[in-house]
C-alpha cells in the first residue's frame, strides 16, 4: 500500500481528529482549506501551461458555441426582467469573461439586463478571477450560495468542472462487508508521520440501502476484497443550495460522468478518483496533498436523483461533443479554411482547439446535463425555449 509524508497541517489536523478522517474530509480539506488547500489557496494554476486544461482555456470558440443556447434560455425569462449569469467555481474566470464578451456583442439588449454572479467558495481563485474580470462588458459580483438564496436570481446557472471537485466518500469491500475508506496517519514514534489509506467502520443501513440502486447490494464474486470506489454524497446539498439561489432558469452541469453500470463496473476496482498538476495525471490521491486537484467523476443515476430531490426537473443531456456538433462547431471549422493564409499558426491552433473539443476520447466525451428550476411563465409561454444542445446535430457540410 503506498505512503506518503503528511505534511506537518495535516499531521496536526489527523492527530486531533484520532489519526483518521474520512476521505471526504481528507478531500475537502487538500482542495479547499483557504490556506493550505490547492483551490482555497490560489495554487493551482488553470491552462494549458498550468496544472490542468479545461474547455475555455483553450481560446474564446467553446463560450461562442456555448452563448447562443444561453441566450436563448435567458430570452425566455418574462421580457425587461433582470437577469443573471451565474458561474459556479469560475476557476480562472476565462469562462465568465469570454461568455459576457459574446452576450455583449451577439445580444446587446439582453446583455443591458444581465449581470455576471461569480460563486466562489475559495478566496485564493476569486483574487484571480477580481484580477480578470476587473473590466468585464457585463457588471460582475461575487456571492455565495447563502447570500443568493436571501435574494434569488432569474436567469441561467452553469457548473462547469465543478462537482467533480465536490468531496465524495470512499467505499471498499472487505469481503464480507462494505466499509467507509479513510486516511490514517502511520509511523514510529519520533519518525515523520505517513498518510495511507485505510478502512474503517461498516457502512450503516441506510447508506447500504442506497447501493442497491448501483447496483453495489451484492458485490459477488468479481469484485475481490479490497475493491474500491466512490459515493457522491455532496451532490444533493449543492444542488439544494443552487436551487435555493435561482428563483427560476437553467442549470447547466458540464462534467465527466458515467451511467451507474458503467462507474461500478467491476474492473473499475479502484474508482474514478484521479489527481492532477502540472498535466500529469496520477491515480494516488495521497501525494503532497494541497498541490494536487482530486477529482472524481459523477454517477449520472445519483447526480439526477440528487437534482430531482433539490426541486430540479431535467431537460436532456448530450456529450459535448454532439452538443457543440449541434451549436455549430462543424460550421465554425469550416469557416477556418476560409480565412487568409496570413495568419496560419493561429488558424492552425484554432483548429486543432476545436477539434480537442469534440474529442470523444478527450474533452468530447464530457456530459453536458440540463436541468431547469420552474418559475413564472416566460413571455413565450411555458416551454418556449427550446435546448439547442438537444436537437439532432447538424450535418457538417
Amino acid at each position: 500500500m503506498t505512503q506518503h509524508p503528511a505534511p506537518p497541517w495535516l499531521a496536526e489536523r489527523l492527530h486531533a481528529a484520532g489519526g483518521w478522517v474520512p476521505f471526504s474530509t481528507y478531500m475537502q480539506w487538500a482542495l479547499h482549506d483557504p490556506e493550505h488547500g490547492a483551490y482555497g489557496s490560489g495554487r493551482l494554476q488553470v491552462g494549458p501551461r498550468g496544472d490542468f486544461a479545461t474547455s475555455p482555456s483553450l481560446g474564446p470558440d467553446f463560450a461562442a458555441l456555448l452563448a447562443p443556447q444561453l441566450a436563448q434560455w435567458l430570452e425566455a425569462q418574462p421580457a425587461q426582467s433582470p437577469l443573471a449569469l451565474v458561474e459556479t467555481g469560475p476557476g480562472e474566470g476565462h469562462l465568465a469573461l469570454q461568455l459576457a464578451g459574446a452576450l455583449a456583442q451577439g445580444w446587446p439588449a439582453l446583455a443591458a439586463r444581465t449581470e455576471l454572479v461569480l460563486v466562489e467558495p475559495n478566496p485564493g481563485m476569486a483574487v484571480r478571477q477580481r484580477q480578470l474580470l476587473e473590466h468585464a462588458p457585463l457588471p460582475c459580483r461575487w456571492c455565495s450560495f447563502e447570500a443568493l438564496a436571501a435574494n434569488p436570481v432569474a436567469g441561467v446557472m452553469l457548473a462547469h468542472e465543478v462537482l467533480d471537485a465536490l468531496a465524495v466518500e470512499r467505499i471498499v469491500w472487505d469481503g464480507a462487508l462494505w466499509r467507509h475508506q479513510g486516511v490514517a496517519l502511520h509511523g514510529e514514534p519520533g519518525a515523520q508521520p505517513l498518510l495511507r489509506l485505510q478502512a474503517g467502520e461498516p457502512l450503516p443501513p441506510p447508506a447500504l440501502a442506497s447501493l442497491a440502486a448501483l447496483g453495489l447490494a451484492d458485490p459477488g464474486p468479481q469484485r475481490p476484497p479490497g475493491w474500491a470506489t466512490e459515493l457522491h454524497g455532496g451532490l444533493a446539498p449543492w444542488l439544494q443550495r443552487a436551487g435555493q439561489g435561482l428563483a427560476s432558469g437553467q442549470l447547466l452541469v458540464v462534467d465527466y460522468a458515467h451511467e451507474a453500470w458503467r462507474y461500478y463496473a467491476p474492473q473499475r476496482s479502484n474508482g474514478t478518483l484521479m489527481a492532477y498538476r502540472q498535466q500529469q495525471a496520477s491515480d494516488d490521491p495521497l501525494g503532497e496533498p494541497g498541490h494536487w486537484d482530486l477529482t472524481a467523476h459523477l454517477c449520472i443515476e445519483t447526480l439526477l436523483e440528487a437534482a430531482e430531490a433539490g426541486g430540479w426537473r431535467p431537460l436532456g443531456q448530450r456529450r459535448q461533443g454532439e452538443a457543440l456538433l449541434a451549436l455549430g462547431l462543424a460550421q465554425r471549422l469550416h469557416g477556418l479554411q476560409t480565412q487568409g493564409v496570413g495568419a496560419l499558426p493561429q488558424l492552425l491552433s484554432r483548429r486543432e482547439a476545436l477539434l480537442r473539443l469534440a474529442d470523444p476520447i478527450a474533452l468530447g466525451d464530457f456530459r453536458w446535463l440540463a436541468f431547469e428550476r420552474p418559475g413564472p411563465s416566460p413571455a413565450g409561454g411555458a416551454g418556449a425555449a427550446i435546448s439547442l444542445f438537444l436537437q439532432d446535430p447538424p450535418p457538417p457540410w
